[in-house]
């Protein structure tokens, strides 16, 4: 079940889920940790099993629409592969409604997503050595 945390964003669990998202850089995870206690435009969900977080959904709204940008998309390690991501996913999708859901990733996520229905368009080399792929999805009618 989908929660709204960012009011807990600080607590060492959620950082610690939401670090494995991140670049491994403190001052990044700090930056982002930031931009969810601080920026009303963004959201961050936690993924409840058992009454504890396993996972976390961040997104928020692209231009204000329907349409919704996944920025962070993370679960416990020593949860993953239990469909964790995918049910992080199926529930925003109930719950926000939204025509279409994007998420850029690397390649190591893009099956995932690939996996999910998600069509991948790969946006090429943006980092040295590091290929992004874009991951559309469009909602049902």
């Amino acid at each position: 079940m989908l929660k709204p945390i960012n009011h807990r964003v600080r607590e060492q669990e959620i950082v610690e889920i939401l670090e494995t998202c991140v670049f491994p850089d403190p001052e990044r995870l700090e930056q982002v940790v930031a931009e969810y206690e601080n920026n009303p435009e963004l959201r961050l969900y936690g993924y409840e099993s058992e009454e504890e977080i396993v996972g976390v959904i961040g997104f928020e709204r692209m231009d204000g629409g329907d349409d919704l940008l996944i920025r962070h998309l993370a679960v416990k390690p020593e949860c993953r592969g239990a469909g964790f991501g995918r049910g992080q996913i199926l529930e925003l999708i109930e719950m926000a409604k939204p025509r279409l859901v994007a998420a850029e990733t690397d390649e190591e996520a893009v099956e995932f997503y690939r996996r999910i229905g998600f069509e991948i368009e790969s946006l090429g080399e943006r980092y040295p050595g590091v290929e992004r792929y874009r991951c559309t999805y469009r909602a049902a009618e």
